[in-house]
């Protein structure tokens, strides 16, 4: 006996018809004689599933259509049924009773099972199914068992019918439901996102399996079910016209996908492109819909080809230089052809598109920057380009004319008789001159050595004429293995040159990484390193402005003393992304430095962009911030402002109430009763506009030279006086501070003291320079201390307690809204000060209110206070 076959119908939500499928397929099994058994199924009141569930067997007989007692796996064994239909795969009726885990109990036994799933149930996409609907799956399954499934059918309904039926009252019974669901997960957008969602995770199980199937059965040609189109970049900026030509002929294949792919070879430090025009290629297929792939490979027609095939590409789109064709290297030759070439002859079936292109728009000939420019020669130290100057290639030349001629002069004076000898010496003289000259210098030596040997040499001498054949054949040969050697020699020297090249500009680019990841480098910080580096006088960044009329560029961040009025007046340019640009002034770059200018730029580049993610981040953070303080204000009004209100209320209709004879007593407790709601309202009113105040970063403190005394005298008024001490020193300095903030940061501190310590005095005192002569932004410090010896509060719960809307555990509801020590903090803050919480020794809390001592004259003190109780 084999094993069952599992059979899973897959839709994107409630209502789509998943059970309506499952059991009709019953139906239909059993018509044509198999034994089927429904194991659970749930009707959910739905006139159409009862009318299909009425003509199936249920196993137990006991299971009912609308309750979900779990799958009865010895009832099923025994009965042992050919089918078994269970619905909601994903369900978790009880404690260890997945139906996920059981369904392969079922399937051991040989037994067909027809199931259901919701594509929201599949925990590979949890995440992406919260982020759509906001609200997290209670029961998901694992997607290897999903995909060990035999047949995944789905089951589509289009958004607009979902919400029909949903209205016609056949998802869910109850109306509340209903209307729930209508504000909820059946929006349109949140239904056709799951659609889509469903749609493209099963697209991808398709492929999955047709890939595997290709494999399997070693099968290289394309197969391409949709339309798949990979764009070779050469890493180049006119790559960019490539891309948009490529996105505009997908544009008309509806559900195709676009693959950018740049083969990184080893000859890929010998290019001109750089770091910046990757990205910049990146960012450009991420805008037209694309997915860039950066892979490695050792010939770049090979790695197009594989990649192709690796994803299935139905059409493969490729750049040929506008104008002229490029001359065939001899690489090409041995290779078969360049890479568009050899591409199109191993294809296949996949279609193969040039597309001609030229430089992108502001790339001038010699890089990014407008028309090409006339650049000095200034290589700096190590960082050569590779090649030979044109000193030492004439050098060379000459050298191929008269070497050849000493050798064989050497060579006279020797006695010998083989002509070996005299090629092999002629040969080191033709790898001497490659070492020199290059390989052209060298060519030239090997023919010079060639026509001396066969002068000197070769008999008859005296003649250029061979008698003997084979002198024929050595002189070939000779002059063959000399320009072979000397093709090795002058690419060894290359690579060589290539590689101390590749070691200088990464050091650079490491120490220029390390410094930004160690010291968090600012912009100003990188052009400093800019302009020292090159020994120029200025480097500056542009950036273009439209408002409206003709672009125009202007200086948003620049180094050193230099600076051009005009982006023109720069001795050298270096556009980042069209919309920036970095330029240096003092001196042009030679070629070679320019090379390493587009890699500082690839750099600025991307510190831009970090810096840009990093405000949208601030900015989402302070949005989500401003959010959660709005919600909570609106919690604290519809239920903490009800308390003095309701106080309020009820005393002044008592007192209105002329059935209700009061004793003056009475009415001078409700009156206080009134005016004690009333204070409250207002301090309750007071810190929630004060908080809005802070977070919306809309807190101006008016600074000027405060002291302490006075704003604690206003701000102790109505406190309990037999409870508050003051014990302020009699020549306390005045401090810098707006005396409305700092009269509300004391008041708001000794309130909260007073609250959270109902049996311990507290205790107002000050001194100047504070703990360890304290000092804020290098002015010395006066503080203000406010001591109670109340329960006090852990240390891990420190910070948290100046967070908006916080109170104490054993605090009862109705006591206040938690914005207090908020308030306080916000407004200290903006004063330019610091507020802090520490333990008081033997229990209890010190609040330490830190100020800058003022610099600017004040007010004649008024008269100390003296010690109150």
């Amino acid at each position: 006996m084999g094993r069952g076959a599992l059979r899973i119908f897959l839709g994107a939500a409630p209502g789509a018809g998943k059970t309506f499928a499952m059991l009709e397929e019953g139906c239909r099994l059993r018509q044509e004689g198999k034994d089927v058994v429904v194991g659970v199924a749930l009707s959910r009141g739905r006139s159409e599933t009862e009318a299909l569930l009425a003509g199936l067997e249920f196993c137990p007989a006991t299971a009912r259509p609308d309750l979900d007692s779990g799958l009865d796996l010895p009832a099923l064994l025994d009965r042992a049924p050919q089918v078994v239909l269970v619905d909601d795969y994903a369900a978790f009726p009880a404690p260890g009773a997945a139906r996920w885990e059981q369904v392969p109990v079922l399937l051991d036994a040989g037994i067909d099972v027809l199931s259901t799933l919701d594509i929201r149930n599949v925990e590979s996409l949890r995440d992406v199914v919260e982020d759509i609907t906001g609200a997290r799956a209670t029961a998901t399954v694992p997607d290897a068992a999903v995909l060990g499934a035999d047949q995944i059918e789905l089951v589509d309904a289009s958004p607009e019918l979902l919400r029909q039926r949903l209205g016609e009252g056949r998802i869910f019974s109850s109306r509340e439901e209903a209307d729930s669901a209508l504000a909820g997960d059946f929006r349109p957008g949140t239904l056709a996102a799951l659609r889509e969602l469903a749609l493209i995770w099963l697209a991808e199980r398709v492929d999955a399996g047709l890939a595997d199937y290709r494999v399997a059965r070693n099968i290289r040609d394309s197969w391409p079910a949709r339309e798949k189109l990979v764009v070779g970049l050469s890493g180049r900026p006119r790559d960019q016209a490539l891309l948009r030509r490529a996105a505009r002929m997908l544009a008309a294949a509806a559900g195709g996908e676009l693959h950018a792919v740049h083969i990184r070879t080893a000859a890929a430090g010998s290019d001109a492109r750089t770091g910046k025009d990757l990205e910049l290629l990146r960012r450009l297929t991420r805008e037209v819909g694309g997915v860039f792939h950066s892979v490695g490979g050792q010939d770049t027609a090979a790695g197009i080809l594989d990649f192709a095939r690796s994803i299935n590409a139905s059409q493969i789109v490729l750049g040929t230089p506008a104008g002229p064709c490029r001359r065939r290297g001899i690489a090409d030759w041995v290779r078969g052809g360049g890479v568009a070439e050899r591409v199109r002859k191993n294809a296949g079936n996949v279609d193969i598109h040039l597309v001609a292109t030229k430089a992108a728009d502001g790339y001038g000939a010699e890089g990014t920057g407008g028309p090409a420019r006339r650049l000095a020669a200034r290589p700096r130290a190590g960082m050569g380009r590779p090649g030979r100057g044109r000193v030492r290639q004439g050098a060379g030349f000459a050298l191929a004319v008269l070497l050849p001629a000493l050798l064989q002069f050497f060579l006279g004076q020797l006695p010998h008789r083989q002509l070996s000898t005299d090629m092999l010496v002629h040969l080191s003289g033709v790898v001497a001159v490659s070492l020199l000259g290059g390989v052209w210098a060298a060519v030239l030596a090997a023919l010079v050595a060639g026509m001396i040997v066969n002068y000197f040499s070769v008999r008859p001498v005296g003649s250029l004429f061979i008698l003997d054949p084979e002198n024929v054949l050595a002189i070939l040969v000779f002059l063959v293995l000399a320009v072979a050697v000397s093709l090795l020699m002058d690419r060894s020297v290359s690579l060589r040159q290539e590689a101390k090249v590749a070691r200088a500009e990464a050091a650079v680019l490491g120490e220029l990484s390390r410094r930004a990841v160690a010291e968090g480098n600012t912009i100003p910080g990188f052009l400093e390193q800019v302009r020292d580096y090159f020994q120029v006088d200025g480097a500056a960044l542009w950036t273009r402005t439209d408002d409206g009329g003709p672009a125009a560029w202007r200086i948003s961040e620049h180094a050193g003393g230099a600076v051009p009025g005009e982006i023109s007046a720069a001795s050298t340019r270096e556009d980042l992304d069209g919309k920036r640009a970095l330029t240096l002034t003092g001196r042009e770059l030679s070629q070679d430095e320019r090379r390493l200018l587009a890699a500082f730029g690839a750099h600025l580049l991307a510190m831009l962009q970090r810096e840009q993610l990093s405000a949208s981040q601030r900015e989402n953070l302070r949005l989500a911030e401003g959010n959660t303080m709005r919600t909570s204000i609106l919690r604290a009004v519809s239920h903490d402002l009800r308390t003095p209100l309701a106080g309020i209320k009820l005393a002044s209709s008592s007192l209105r109430d002329g059935t209700i004879a009061f004793s003056k007593a009475e009415e001078q407790e409700l009156l206080a009763t009134i005016e004690a709601g009333a204070d409250r309202l207002d301090r309750l009113v007071s810190n929630l506009l004060d908080m809005s105040r802070i977070t919306a970063d809309a807190v101006s403190p008016l600074i000027r030279p405060v002291y302490w005394a006075d704003v604690v005298a206003e701000a102790v008024r109505g406190t309990a006086p037999a409870r508050v001490r003051v014990l302020l020193p009699d020549n306390m300095p005045p401090v810098d501070a707006d005396p409305g903030m700092l009269e509300r940061v004391i008041a708001n501190l000794v309130e909260n003291a007073l609250k959270y310590a109902p049996g311990s005095d507290v205790v107002i005192a000050g001194a100047v320079g504070g703990a360890g002569n304290a000092v804020i932004r290098g002015v010395p410090a006066s503080e203000l201390t406010i001591v109670d010896h109340g329960a006090g509060i852990p240390a891990e719960q420190v910070l948290t307690m100046f967070r908006p809307f916080q109170r104490a555990d054993d605090t009862a509801a109705g006591t206040g809204i938690g914005l207090g020590l908020a308030v306080a903090k916000g407004f200290v803050e903006a004063m330019g000060g610091v507020l802090l919480a520490e333990p008081t020794p033997g229990g209890g809390l010190t609040m330490v209110v830190r100020l800058p001592l003022s610099t600017r004259a004040a007010a004649e003190p008024p008269n100390h206070w003296k010690e109150r109780t």
